[in-house]
């Protein structure tokens, strides 16, 4: 796996959800709406909100998610000890079937943590 691997799965989603926009079906907008306001601040903050659905995509097996996710979360400030601990949450509840889901996070967090490393020029 490359850093690379980032890249391409942001420039396949961008294209993808722009694709689907095309759709323009009602349900499928209201879905997509709804998932966008369920990360607003509101009783919890955003940022805390994109930790509980990193931990509920990894109970979930959802890759794509998860690499959504971490980078979110990284982008918010969460440390690698944060997100750590979020996903022995999702390793507890979800139990050892996350393994090949904690694994992927971890590799996602490392490469999110070494392009940032790599843009700044450290």
């Amino acid at each position: 796996m490359t850093a690379n691997r980032l890249d391409a799965f942001e420039a396949y989603r961008a294209r993808m959800n722009a694709r689907i926009a095309e759709i323009d079906h009602l349900g499928i907008r209201r879905f997509f709406n709804l998932d966008t306001a369920a990360y607003r601040d509101g009783a919890l903050d955003g940022r805390t909100k994109e930790l509980l659905g990193l931990v509920a995509s990894a109970v979930l097996r959802c890759n794509d998610c998860i690499d959504y996710h971490v980078l979110q979360c990284a982008d918010a400030g969460w440390s690698d000890d944060e997100i750590h601990d979020a996903l022995n949450v999702a390793l507890v509840v979800g139990g050892s079937i996350v393994i090949p889901h904690l694994r992927h996070a971890v590799e996602t967090l490392d490469l999110a943590r070494a392009r940032t490393r790599g843009a700044s020029g450290g």
